[in-house]
């Protein structure tokens, strides 16, 4: 899959994003972020909080690139547009996060108590470190939607992310 295929198969549309919507992206991710760590809430609710933090992550990846994921099926078009955009780095999360998608929409539509708290857990870990790797990449591949503090960095040495 690459961006053609996606944009033939109308499941991508170009898109010019703005530091503004790449902030209100990150407000989300950190809103989500905190509120799947509210030890009350339930399971469920705490990893498809969780969940979507990662998805929004994702789409401000994509944002960055020049796109905008469109029509039905866009949570797995997400998915397999980061690994596009983000190269080979992503490609095991990827596929991790293809299994949380199918995951959510149990949770969301299906039946209640289908997540357990070890998964809840786990997803938020594997977000906050999705969300750094994030930061990283945008640093270094687009950097004026770098946050503030960030813009003057140099890039991270370890970052391995693939084509832009």
């Amino acid at each position: 899959m690459n961006w053609q295929n996606l944009l033939q198969a109308q499941k991508l549309r170009p898109h010019r994003t703005s530091p503004q919507e790449i902030n209100d992206l990150r407000n989300l991710v950190e809103r989500d972020l905190q509120d799947a760590d509210i030890p009350s809430l339930s399971e469920d609710r705490r990893f498809a909080t969780a969940y979507n933090s990662v998805l929004q992550l994702a789409k401000m990846v994509i944002a960055c690139s020049g796109y905008r994921v469109a029509g039905p099926g866009h949570h797995m078009t997400t998915f397999e547009a980061l690994e596009i955009a983000m190269g080979r780095s992503v490609a095991s999360f990827a596929v991790y996060m293809d299994t949380c998608r199918r995951k959510r929409n149990q949770v969301d539509y299906d039946c209640a108590h289908a997540a357990t708290d070890t998964e809840a857990k786990e997803l938020v870990e594997k977000a906050e470190e999705f969300r750094d790797h994030v930061e990283v990449w945008i640093r270094k591949h687009h950097s004026s939607y770098a946050l503030p503090d960030e813009q003057d960095q140099a890039s991270d040495p370890k970052d391995e992310s693939g084509p832009h």
